[in-house]
């Protein structure tokens, strides 16, 4: 008898408490608070295994007094306390491994993720920081279909209608899989294990917020830009009947610890996230209330990351943030400076928002990287037009690893438009800039945003903006019709009075004087010496061409034929590959992408230290 319950006794709790402890963590009402609480339900699993050892124990005696008190006399042919005690022994040491190998299973591969993304580059480096927190809690494996998936995330942009309208498609469809996943299974037309959990993150999650979990149940968990650390808890409370949202936006999350999970394993270009969030407060932008206030994460985070691409073969990357010139490192700083002060904005401009304490500038992050990684290409997107102090030019001018490329969004040409935009400057002083940055930078390229039909424009004010373009001549822009936010300055102070119809005209108008002028852009590099990053094949031509990017951003092909390489010391010849950056000699313009005849296979300081090329200027000076 002894032995029978020490052999009782050894079973592992695990084993007994599985099914109470699941009914614990389902009636459980701590799923909508901002943060687990761990110490809560760690209590509640602690009295529930007392309660079941002590009534354990109670009915194990009271059967064995029952048992003790029968007559000796009294013949039992069935089987005895002692044998059902040795079953259940028994039983149990049995199951357990079951048991522990199904535990396991489930901890190593927790369900596979599918992933959408929409929006700008920061939605892109999103996701992979996404992917990275998910991996470490077990989310192993991605897949290329939702059909195949048991997690399926849509990252979100909220900047324009349009870019919602096609979310909710996106939703529609998920919503399907999860709905009827049994005849879908049953059909061949899912093959995931189990109904997906659909996840809406990002920037239409932080503006919808629960709006989105009421929409005919499509939407498990809700998860805004600064709250994906709790991405695993949330979809976790999903298997308990539970819906998760957390939205909050945070002063102080950059992600700076966490590594991203590259999307694209095989690119030698990367995105790296320099500062969240936006401080501008412009009329027509929700980002601000999607994104939450500037936060620069620290230089020296930076170059770690920046220093992991590279040992993994990453030519090129692209700094990121909301407002990326605007970065302030002042995670060194420990006393307060006066509003403003030393913090100097380009001619002209000014800011709504005052930086109370002035850490590292944009300019000293580009020194460090451009120095530190002399062979590795760096571009930035998106700044803002009133952060190009004069250091941050010169940085430019000087580094031949920092692409002479500078997006510079205007929204609009018309002053009186950009008071009401409320963007910091007037048309002359824009002008004023781009004549500065070329006097400095004789050889930069310029890209633009552009809004057409803003609250009360009018036509005169629509052709000043179409003059704009034509006086900078941009080799990109993005152009949009104007789509009124909630939450913004302009909702709640404007009203949006410019008919449907007219604001397509006017795009239409802005996008053929675009075109009209950005083949100047193109035509201006025929005959130059160009140095492309290669990243694969043309799909155009795949067997015999190659593409990259120069310096600009331009798209240029060339044939795939062996060419010498500068940096070796064997005459023999190779192919280029990708990753080589190419000096090709531009001999043709199609006014979107150029190609040429490649010379020959080099590095970026070999091709700078010995460029003999004339700097050329694109555009008709205003």
């Amino acid at each position: 008898m002894a032995s029978s319950l020490s052999s009782l006794s050894s079973i592992p709790h695990s084993v007994l408490r599985i099914r109470i402890q699941r009914r614990c963590c389902f009636n459980s009402l701590r799923f909508l608070d901002t943060k687990p609480h761990a110490s809560c339900s760690i209590r509640y699993r602690r009295l529930e295994q007392r309660s079941i050892k002590r009534s354990f124990a109670l009915n194990l005696r009271r059967d064995f007094s029952d048992s003790h008190h029968l007559p000796l006399s009294s013949k039992f042919d069935g089987p005895s306390l002692q044998h059902f005690i040795a079953q259940a022994s028994l039983t149990a040491s049995e199951s357990q491994p079951d048991l522990l190998a199904a535990s396991e299973a489930s901890s190593t591969s927790r369900g596979r993720i599918y992933h959408e993304t929409y929006g700008c580059q920061m939605n892109i480096n999103d996701m992979e920081i996404v992917l990275s927190i998910m991996k470490n809690a077990g989310y192993n494996e991605v897949v290329d279909v939702p059909e195949s998936a048991e997690v399926i995330f849509i990252n979100t942009c909220a900047i324009r209608d349009n870019a919602e309208q096609r979310v909710w498609q996106r939703l529609n469809y998920f919503w399907f899989l999860k709905r009827h996943w049994k005849s879908n299974v049953a059909q061949g037309r899912s093959q995931s294990v189990r109904p997906p959990k659909v996840v809406v993150l990002g920037c239409m999650a932080e503006r919808l917020k629960d709006k989105i979990l009421d929409a005919d149940k499509m939407v498990d968990v809700v998860c805004g830009p600064d709250a994906y650390r709790d991405l695993p808890r949330l979809l976790e409370e999903v298997d308990y009947g539970q819906k998760g949202i957390n939205t909050l936006l945070s002063l102080e999350e950059t992600y700076a610890d966490i590594s991203p999970v590259r999307i694209s394993k095989n690119s030698v270009t990367a995105f790296v996230s320099v500062m969240r969030g936006c401080n501008n407060m412009c009329s027509f932008c929700i980002v601000p209330f999607t994104r939450g206030r500037e936060r620069s994460r620290p230089v020296e985070s930076i170059v770690k990351e920046v220093a992991e691409l590279w040992k993994e073969g990453v030519k090129e990357v692209t700094l990121l943030g909301q407002n990326v010139n605007s970065y302030n490192d002042a995670s060194g700083v420990e006393k307060e400076v006066e509003p403003g002060t030393n913090w100097r904005y380009s001619e002209g401009f000014k800011s709504m928002a005052k930086v109370k304490r002035m850490g590292l500038r944009f300019a000293d992050l580009l020194d460090r990287l451009s120095s530190e990684f002399p062979e590795m290409r760096f571009r930035y997107t998106s700044p803002h037009p009133k952060d190009f102090p004069d250091e941050l030019l010169y940085i430019m001018r000087d580094r031949h690893n920092i692409c002479k490329y500078i997006h510079l969004p205007a929204q609009s040409g018309s002053s009186k438009v950009l008071e009401s935009m409320r963007r910091g400057y007037t048309r002359e002083a824009y002008l004023d800039l781009v004549k500065k940055i070329r006097r400095i930078v004789p050889d930069m390229g310029f890209s633009s945003d552009f809004i057409c039909g803003f609250c009360g424009e009018t036509e005169e004010e629509h052709a000043e903006t179409l003059s704009l373009i034509k006086a900078v001549g941009y080799d990109m822009a993005y152009m949009f019709a104007y789509s009124m936010r909630e939450k913004t300055h302009a909702h709640r102070n404007y009203v949006d009075d410019v008919p449907d119809e007219v604001k397509q005209r006017r795009l239409t108008e802005l996008i053929q004087a675009f075109r009209e002028n950005t083949g100047q852009c193109y035509d201006s590099q025929v005959g130059t010496t160009q140095l492309v990053l290669v990243e694969g094949p043309n799909k155009r031509a795949p067997e015999t061409e190659l593409i990259g990017k120069s310096d600009r951003g331009h798209r240029v092909s060339f044939i795939n034929l062996p060419l010498p390489d500068r940096d070796s010391n064997i005459s023999n010849k190779r192919n280029p590959v990708v990753g080589d950056f190419v000096e090709v000699h531009i001999t043709r313009s199609t006014r979107a992408s150029l190609s040429g005849d490649a010379r020959a296979i080099t590095k970026l300081s070999l091709f700078y230290n010995h460029a003999e090329e004339p700097a050329v200027v694109c555009a008709s000076q205003s």
